[in-house]
């Protein structure tokens, strides 16, 4: 017989606004003890020492976190010149302390060299894996393992404020930046060194920041709920996003139960209005107007223009 799940089968996206000092890995086992769900999961964790939007998928929503892991992000960083750290973070041990004397205008033409494609090398102290360990983990015991640089792109590097030896700076990247490892390259440019003073992730993707939440204000509801003699879950669940907000902007079809059905049993089905190729949002409905229509999962457009289930709800 098979062991029953502990906690409530809800699905669903939490916008939280992760606070400073805490792990992600923490901050996402806060939300599904106060969620009491069966599962949890985070969409790229964030630094200790950075706050802001961390996506928490709930439930089924777990499923479709790879693709909020691949969607690009917004920081907001505060960059201190003239100290390099290990970590290129607050964190670390200073490397070395040079000397300040950079002018806006160098300042500026140095920043002009990060923006669009380039080439980045990941940290050491990022948790991408070598031989299936993470690169902090080697960092940690002072061993250097080769990394390959990989193309980065930086939409947007907006100079916020630059005040002796701080730079503040707002940046709309792709999926699998480092920050840090541009703030390093920063200084390294500017040849005074540099690390990260403070970061705070203010988008992931296209997910409103005004729908963000803390876990002070989780809490909170909690608590009321509790006064209140009511399920936590009317104050709490109505803060979720669908979890079709995570694949926002996928092309979307429309199939029938009986295809549903096929779906749900690993087998391809032809939907109208298929795309040639790629991956699809799938509904059972009519169309987009149809306002109860239900999201099922993610497809993939195979080799014969069907849909083939990649990531199929299950309730």
């Amino acid at each position: 017989m098979a062991k029953r799940r502990k906690g409530r089968a809800i699905n669903g996206v939490l916008l939280l606004d992760k606070p400073y000092e805490m792990s992600s890995n923490h901050a996402l086992q806060a939300v599904k003890r106060l969620y009491f769900a069966q599962k949890a999961g985070h969409t790229g964790a964030l630094d200790p020492l950075a706050t802001g939007m961390l996506p928490i998928c709930l439930g089924e929503g777990t499923k479709f976190s790879q693709y909020l892991l691949d969607t690009d992000k917004t920081y907001q960083v505060t960059a201190k010149l003239g100290v390099r750290t290990t970590t290129s973070d607050a964190d670390g041990e200073v490397v070395s302390e040079k000397p300040v004397s950079v002018s806006k205008e160098q300042l500026n033409s140095a920043l002009d060299s990060f923006r669009g494609t380039t080439k980045q090398v990941p940290s050491m102290y990022s948790a991408l894996k070598y031989q299936g360990q993470p690169l902090y983990k080697y960092a940690r015991e002072g061993i250097e393992v080769p990394r390959e640089a990989r193309d980065i792109t930086v939409f947007n590097l907006e100079l916020l404020r630059f005040e002796g030896d701080e730079v503040d700076l707002d940046i709309h990247v792709s999926k699998g930046t480092y920050i840090r490892t541009i703030i390093d390259d920063l200084g390294e440019l500017l040849g005074c060194g540099a690390h990260v003073a403070d970061l705070r992730r203010s988008a992931v993707g296209s997910y409103p920041i005004d729908k963000m939440v803390t876990l002070a204000d989780l809490e909170a509801l909690l608590a009321k709920a509790q006064a209140d003699e009511i399920s936590p879950s009317v104050l709490l669940d109505p803060l979720l996003l669908p979890m079709q907000s995570a694949v926002e902007g996928m092309p979307a079809v429309y199939v029938d139960d009986m295809s549903a059905n096929f779906l749900r049993h690993g087998n391809p089905v032809q939907a109208y209005n298929a795309p040639s190729e790629g991956s699809v949002q799938v509904y059972i409905g009519d169309n987009e107007q149809d306002d109860s229509a239900e999201f099922i999962g993610v497809g993939v457009i195979d080799d014969d223009g069907l849909v083939a289930p990649k990531r199929i709800v299950v309730i």
